[in-house]
């Protein structure tokens, strides 16, 4: 797993949490959350995407939904 911090003007720092895996379609039987331990002792959890297809339709549908993310937060 990878973590890149963000610095936004007026915003406090963020963390972008994500994760990625590629194994054949056929060997996924089931995909849960990820746990995230927060430092006031709280847990959080990442709800993980699975993205099928060749390797440009994976590229594709990867860089749409990042871009959906952060129409997600039009403030940052």
């Amino acid at each position: 797993m990878a973590a890149k911090a963000i610095r936004i003007h007026g915003m406090a720092n963020l963390t972008l949490v994500y994760g990625m895996r590629l194994l054949p379609s056929e060997d996924v039987a089931e995909v849960g959350q990820a746990p995230v331990k927060l430092a006031n002792g709280r847990e959080a959890h990442v709800t993980m995407h699975v993205l099928e297809g060749s390797k440009e339709e994976i590229e594709k549908q990867l860089r749409t939904s990042l871009e959906a993310f952060f129409d997600l937060y039009p403030e940052i």
